[in-house]
């Protein structure tokens, strides 16, 4: 049972939505009952078991555990396991799916089909942060494409089809880049091995390549590929736009999984890949991103102010949060990181509640205008005391999960360049306005809109979906340690690799300053 506990894990979904495929007849009320009920004890099934895995998890141990090896696909090998990194993405995911059903419960058409691909992207999410091989990790962010693309182009909104097509073809076109390296990667290393290839040097010597001098040559070349797919999944300005349409048509379960857990995707890949395979690489694009980051935090905080869509508001939002999550990542020091994972987290619990709060009204009042609504406080006081807690949570209200994240990424950006920490605080600041700004509209004032004088509150379902975000926030928020101490080896491991690395690549004199 052991050994097999993580292919259990990420299967378990798949399997399920097999289950429902073969089993589940008919469309009427019935079977759509049956349909949700089923994916709901699975997800919540999922979640259990995969809480044995953080029980047989070794803090201490920096290195990956729970190894599953087989052979595979002409010679390729199946390889699977959990370090500090990612197990906590994998909880992540096991922990909001159950969530992502349950809201999903106004769902009325074709329900069975919906079910059956929130269940296969389970799967496939799970697969991303527990392969251990480059081809089987590759299958797995790729295929995670097919669910999302038809949970947008089948339940989403009126533009439904526009904006699944635009999604599909920003992340794939990223993710062809990236295959062109991995083949590189397997011609210069001979293997498909990510453990191996996290210790191989790869060739960092200048070179020129159409009349370009390219500093950390192939290095620099591999980094920029992979580059190219994990900054349109974060999505880093300016590869975002495809994003706030995305999360507009979708369906709300659909924007609570983009949100909470989709988007992490390419901030595992920064630190699974791009640190430890590519240091020099990255060292030499540290600036780059850095100043895409610093970008992406005020600009699209600024775009954030003049939505007049609620759900746009938060995808905004959404993508300078993850502004300061690639600043943390490569301010490649143990607070920088540390803050980028915590803020990654927090993000899925935060974001995927406010997508959520958006979702409760909307299933009432049929629209996301913030003009519409107003004074909702007056008929829906626990709808505002949840809202009012997530608002906070996202500007980084200390108390909160959100504040840590911020807290931490800036200290470790503050240690490499004063000026970038400067630019990523005015962010603070800004989040502060939009998140209240929107707030105040929808929630205070007097009730005068006749269309809102009959909404009602929260239902127990809606209070029980949106309980354990409550805690986690909090808890997150209160005592810290609970994510810090399990990431802390791995990601010292990976700091001091990385700095080793850049030392022996005789690029370590302006590390050693900073840090």
């Amino acid at each position: 049972m052991d050994s097999l506990l993580l292919s259990i894990v990420t299967f378990a979904p798949a399997l399920s939505a097999v289950i429902l495929l073969i089993f589940a007849r008919g469309e009427d009320e019935a079977a759509a009952l049956v349909a949700k009920r089923f994916a709901l004890f699975a997800t919540g099934a999922t979640f259990l078991i995969s809480l044995l895995i953080l029980a047989q998890f070794n803090p201490a141990d920096p290195g990956f555990q729970m190894v599953e090896e087989a052979e595979w696909l002409l010679g390729l090998q199946y390889k699977m396991g959990v370090d500090g990194i990612s197990i906590l993405f994998v909880m992540l995911t096991t922990f909001m799916m159950p969530l992502v059903i349950a809201a999903s419960w106004g769902v009325k058409t074709r329900v069975k089909e919906y079910m059956i691909a929130f269940l296969l992207l389970e799967t496939l999410m799970l697969g991303v942060f527990m392969a251990l091989d480059l081809v089987l990790f590759y299958l797995f962010f790729e295929a995670g494409l097919i669910p999302m693309f038809l949970i947008i182009g089948i339940w989403g909104g009126s533009d439904r089809v526009y904006a699944s097509f635009k999604f599909f073809l920003y992340t794939f076109l990223g993710s062809v880049l990236m295959l062109i390296a991995m083949i590189a990667m397997f011609a210069q290393a001979g293997t498909t091995d990510i453990p191996t290839l996290m210790i191989h040097e790869f060739d960092f010597a200048d070179m020129n390549v159409l009349g370009i001098h390219v500093v950390g040559g192939m290095q620099t070349l591999m980094f920029l590929a992979f580059f190219a797919s994990f900054a349109v999944k974060m999505p880093m300005w300016p590869v975002h736009t495809w994003l706030p349409d995305a999360h507009v048509q979708a369906p709300t379960a659909g924007s609570v999984v983009l949100a909470a857990i989709l988007l992490k995707m390419g901030g595992y890949g920064f630190l699974r890949f791009s640190l430890p395979m590519f240091p020099v690489g990255s060292e030499v694009m540290t600036n780059f991103v850095f100043v895409l980051s610093a970008i992406a935090i005020v600009y699209t905080s600024l775009v954030a102010l003049v939505q007049e869509d609620m759900k746009k508001l938060i995808a905004y939002s959404s993508v300078a949060h993850m502004g300061y999550v690639t600043m943390g990542i490569f301010a490649a020091n143990q607070q920088g990181i540390d803050g980028a994972i915590f803020q990654m987290l927090s993000h899925g619990f935060i974001s995927g509640a406010l997508f959520l709060c958006v979702g409760v009204i909307y299933d009432r009042m049929h629209t996301r205008e913030i003009d519409a609504y107003g004074g909702l406080v007056n008929r829906m006081p626990a709808y505002a005391a949840i809202f009012m807690l997530f608002t906070m949570a996202n500007v980084g209200l200390p108390g909160t999960s959100g504040f840590v994240g911020e807290f931490l990424t800036l200290v470790g950006i503050f240690k490499v360049n004063t000026w970038v920490a400067l630019f990523a605080t005015s962010g603070v600041i800004l989040s502060a306005a939009y998140a209240l700004w929107l707030y105040r509209r929808v929630v205070m004032g007097d009730l005068i809109k006749e269309s809102l004088r009959s909404i009602t509150d929260m239902s127990f379902r809606e209070r029980v979906v949106f309980a354990p975000l409550v805690v986690m926030t909090i808890l997150l928020g209160v005592y810290p340690a609970l994510v810090l101490d399990l990431i802390g080896p791995s990601v010292e491991a990976l700091v001091s690799n990385y700095q080793t690395a850049l030392l022996d690549a005789g690029r370590g004199t302006q590390i050693a300053a900073s840090h």
